[in-house]
């Protein structure tokens, strides 16, 4: 599977700064070290509805992440999968009457267009849980093997209590994580599991569903957490950098995650830091397929909005953030995307250079892109004002704007 085409970051003057940002599995923030290659994994959709403004959200926090650590000239190996087998997709194929692989292809060749729009860096290798299954049958082999999963009616079950790690990442007790299975994906009252929260590692073949060829586990398809595992493994190895996705990932996802790759290698952790993205809502609730209140990112470029403007307006909230999409929202966005083009296209204007160093600070502290925008705004309120004599300024700050936030002036 291929990922979207690049856009240009420009290089800047000076360093950038080391990044520290929250881990869900400590609570508190990490100052990261990656070495010359930065290693991330971000958790990709599933495609049968993209791109929602929730997602957009999620992938522009994990866009800054590439891009602080780019301005401190490190190179990023950037890993993200695709869920193109799942029980939503076949739902919603079949709600549809239409072909499974079809709507995965279409939707996710909607998301690698959004994506382009949005100008996000695209990840390194990019990843469909479907071409992963020859990788990911032996672990699931190796699972078993080692008494680390047990067969159950001739699915396969991941046994949590193999991990002596398993809570480390959500930090939440057992009655939470048993709510929080049933509600994503997980199945904690079949009966005859060891325990209600082991996920499903592999799926006997079902009739009228796809199956592929499993070795000794028969033919079926992969659990969801185990997909991701396989990939991240065999393209960053274990102890990452970040593995990041949305808030609602943190349980199961996540943490099931990192109990496959510890009782897989016997390393921990996984990963050196849990990022998670707060939730968009709309008219009071998270935004969410299930719940149809989405608002897409395809449909506002269709109706004429800037891609940069929908950027503007997912920066002008603090990643870790639950927040609401409203219309006044991507006005305010609107009316800042042209007041900084108006600001960039004076042929002078105030020293920027302090202004660099300001965005660098804020992005390096936890992502904070609503501080790095104000002090942008507060640049283009001077250029109005004042003007200025130095002729340089106006650039700098547009390949400032473009290389750290991903807004292009």
């Amino acid at each position: 599977m291929h990922a979207w085409p690049a856009s240009e970051v420009p290089a800047l003057p000076g360093q950038g700064r080391d990044l520290k940002i929250h881990d869900t599995a400590t609570g508190g923030l990490v100052a990261l070290d990656p070495g010359p290659v930065a290693r991330i994994y971000v958790c990709g959709i599933t495609p049968y509805d993209a791109t929602h403004l929730g997602h957009a959200a999620t992938y522009n926090a994990f866009d800054l992440v590439q891009r602080v650590w780019l301005d401190t000239k490190r190179q990023v190996h950037y890993v993200q999968n695709v869920t193109d087998i799942d029980d939503p997709l076949l739902e919603r194929a079949a709600r549809d009457g239409v072909d499974w692989a079809g709507l995965a292809d279409r939707e996710t060749t909607l998301f690698r267009e959004d994506m382009t729009a949005l100008r996000m860096l695209p990840p390194r290798h990019y990843i469909g849980a479907v071409e992963a299954i020859p990788g990911i049958v032996p672990l699931v082999e190796r699972l078993r093997d080692a008494g680390a999963a047990y067969e159950l009616e001739g699915d396969v079950y991941f046994s949590v209590e193999s991990d002596p790690h398993f809570g480390e990442v959500s930090r939440l007790d057992a009655a939470a994580m048993r709510l929080l299975s049933a509600e994503r994906g997980g199945d904690p009252d079949r009966p005859g599991k060891k325990n209600p929260l082991d996920p499903l590692l592999w799926q006997a073949a079902r009739e009228g569903e796809p199956d592929w060829d499993g070795g000794s586990l028969g033919r079926g398809r992969p659990g969801w957490h185990i997909e991701c595992v396989a990939i991240a493994l065999d393209h960053l190895g274990m102890g990452f950098d970040i593995q990041g996705g949305g808030s609602d990932l943190a349980f199961p996802h996540h943490e099931m995650g990192a109990s496959h790759a510890q009782a897989l290698t016997g390393e921990h952790p996984f990963a050196k830091a849990y990022v998670h993205a707060g939730m968009v809502a709309l008219n009071g609730e998270k935004m969410s397929k299930s719940k149809g209140n989405l608002v897409f990112v395809s449909a506002l470029r269709r109706a004429g909005v800037d891609p940069a403007a929908i950027r503007l307006a997912l920066l002008a909230h603090h990643y870790r953030a639950d927040w609401e999409w409203t219309d006044s929202a991507l006005e305010q966005a609107v009316a800042r995307l042209a007041r900084w083009r108006a600001a960039v296209s004076r042929p002078d204007g105030p020293p920027a250079d302090d202004l660099v160093e300001e965005i660098r600070a804020a992005l390096s502290n936890d992502l904070d892109a609503p501080t790095a925008l104000a002090a942008v705004d507060r640049w283009a309120d001077r250029q109005t004002a004042d003007g200025g004599q130095d002729e340089g300024a106006p650039g700098v700050v547009s390949r400032a704007v473009d290389a750290l936030l991903g807004v292009a002036l």
